[in-house]
């Protein structure tokens, strides 16, 4: 299972970075803190202080058309907010 799946670039997120040591990312649904601790330690080589997780669940839309209404909604996402400690960096702009 791959825990990480994408990190979160933001405007948002990108001054939480500078300010705070703080990054986002996209996580699998089923991986925990604890997961997504040992993820972001051997993908980036940084000691982490604190994970937060947040469950957002999907949005429902309808949309009107000539053979009636479509229903659908988008993906449900879980999102972790890592503190790493302090003097450590992640780049996500390297070409690795």
């Amino acid at each position: 299972m791959s825990v990480l799946i994408k990190p979160i670039i933001t405007e948002k997120m990108t001054a939480d970075s500078e300010l705070l040591n703080r990054y986002g990312f996209i996580v699998d649904p089923r991986a925990n803190k604890i997961q997504i601790k040992d993820a972001v330690e051997a993908t980036y080589g940084v000691s982490v202080k604190k994970v937060r997780t947040m469950n957002y669940g999907p949005k429902r839309k309808s949309r009107y058309t000539k053979t009636g209404v479509q229903h659908g909604k988008t993906n449900s996402v879980k999102k972790a907010i890592v503190d790493v400690v302090e003097g450590d960096i992640i780049d996500f702009y390297s070409n690795l």
